[in-house]
């Protein structure tokens, strides 16, 4: 991933305030989603991987991987553009079946400008050991709202 552009002054959210805004939206809270990283163009969602969230062949369903690659890019974007914003659209390639104990979703600003930024993020299971698979890759378009 490329290295994310700095941060432009904009109304700033921190983590814990980036946290509130993501336990707002109730499928969030329902997939039991956190933020780990916000910030400085990148942001961080990761989901614990629990039965409940797997398709029938016991692999996480890639809804979830949909979900997580959505907001993790709209987050990024936001530190970037401010916190009105709203995904304009986004592309995911599934590589692999994601397995293990959690997934993490790492989005990196790619470009930004004053109303609209592009945001690439890859998605990995991480297994007990720690041990990170590469299972999809996504780019999105957000716009700013305000």
């Amino acid at each position: 991933m490329t290295e994310p552009p700095p941060a432009q002054p904009t109304d700033p959210l921190d983590l814990a305030r980036a946290q509130k805004v993501l336990d707002a939206q109730p499928f969030s809270t329902l997939v039991r989603a956190r933020l780990t990283r916000f910030g400085e163009g990148a942001a961080t969602l990761e989901i614990g991987i629990r039965t409940e969230l797997h398709q029938q062949n016991g692999f996480l369903h890639g809804g979830v991987l949909a979900y997580a690659a959505d907001n993790s890019i709209t987050f990024a974007a936001g530190t970037t553009l401010g916190p009105a914003v709203l995904t304009s659209g986004f592309s995911i390639q599934y590589l692999r079946p994601a397995t293990g104990v959690r997934l993490a979703a790492r989005a990196v600003v790619v470009h930004s400008g004053r109303r609209q930024a592009v945001v690439r993020c890859e998605l990995s299971a991480v297994g007990e050991d720690g041990t990170e698979t590469l299972c999809a890759i996504a780019q999105g378009t957000v716009l700013s709202t305000g």
